[in-house]
């Protein structure tokens, strides 16, 4: 009996010791602090389980190193730690942080890209969110690599980056980062390709006229009466005669298109002088753009000229259009300066 008695008594003492060793560890996960904001912290690429809780300590994030890592090795995520941003504040418990960070739940950043914009242009605004290095992303975008293995027609990824709001986390490759805008693209064009190879175009076509009419309007009531008149003219073999295409061919152009530009054959975007599309895109087309080459308006229309208030005059015939020009461009010319 008194043996019996005396396993009884240390069977209960390792229990109370458990008990005293779990709450210890609960202790341990809780908040490091009652109230404080979220701040950022950095999960390194490849960082081991042991150095993010070293650093989560350090940090005054949790409150104890070794009972973070415990944590996670009991629910089995000491393998599943993303790397990249969070903002983790100290009065969440180590539970809670720990989920955000196996969940990858990680900071982003949002970044607008309007429609029209050239690569270069995309690279600059994705540099200054920090997202890219600008000039990384520009060389991967002229890489023919990476337009095939991104499943878009070309040499560049010129046309392809497609404007939208992004909301993306600092640390991604630029191929991820360009992947993500080419797959919105690519949402795109399964849609409207039926009615584009209707027209007998390709995706590389469709990209092209997009970019042309995305930069000759900012109306959205315009594109589809714009595209219809470019399809009119490739139709009868006229030349496009846009302004947009031949600046896109100057190098370090100064905002003043001349004569001497309309008339340079070496140009190959000078549609005054090259008949077709250009050689690509020479802007990253919208949603309404793209819809608008593949589905355009039925029009006879042949000619365009601006009111040099956002809107266009169309016109059927070339002595027609030279009245709306010589009406508007004396207008401008008129105009106070």
């Amino acid at each position: 009996m008194k043996a019996g008695r005396g396993a009884v008594a240390l069977l209960a003492a390792a229990a109370l010791a458990a008990a005293g060793t779990l709450a210890l560890w609960e202790r341990a996960l809780l908040p490091a602090r009652e109230a404080a904001a979220p701040a950022v912290f950095q999960v390194p690429r490849g960082a081991s389980l042991s150095a993010i809780a070293r650093d989560l300590e350090a940090a005054g994030i949790v409150r104890s190193a070794r009972a973070f890592a415990w944590l996670a090795r009991l629910r089995g995520h000491a393998e599943r730690l993303h790397a990249g941003e969070y903002d983790l504040s100290p009065a969440w418990s180590s539970r809670e942080i720990l989920g955000r960070i196996v969940a990858g739940r990680v900071k982003t950043y949002d970044v607008v890209l309007p429609e029209g914009l050239r690569v270069e242009e995309v690279a600059a605004r994705l540099a200054e969110a920090r997202l890219v290095d600008a000039e990384a992303f520009v060389a991967f975008t002229r890489d023919p690599a990476s337009a095939q293995a991104l499943g878009v027609e070309g040499p560049t990824l010129e046309g392809y980056l497609f404007p939208e709001t992004y909301s993306l986390p600092r640390g991604l490759a630029v191929r991820e980062v360009a992947a993500v805008m080419v797959g919105q693209f690519l949402a795109v064009w399964r849609e409207i390709e039926p009615a584009a190879r209707t027209r007998g175009m390709d995706m590389r076509q469709v990209a092209t006229l997009a970019a042309i009419v995305e930069k000759e309007t900012a109306i959205p009531d315009e594109r589809a009466l714009i595209a219809g008149v470019f399809h009119n003219r490739l139709r009868l073999g006229m030349r496009l005669e846009s302004d947009p295409t031949t600046i896109y061919g100057i190098p370090d152009f100064d905002g003043n298109l001349r004569r001497t530009h309309l008339e340079d054959a070496r140009n190959p975007y000078n549609t005054y002088k090259i008949e077709g599309l250009p050689p690509g895109p020479i802007a990253n087309a919208g949603a309404e753009s793209l819809r608008a080459v593949a589905e355009p308006a039925e029009t006879d229309y042949l000619f365009f000229v601006s009111r040099n208030d956002g809107t266009h005059v169309f016109s059927r015939s070339f002595s027609e259009h030279a009245a709306n020009v010589g009406r508007y461009q004396a207008k401008k010319r008129s105009a106070p300066r």
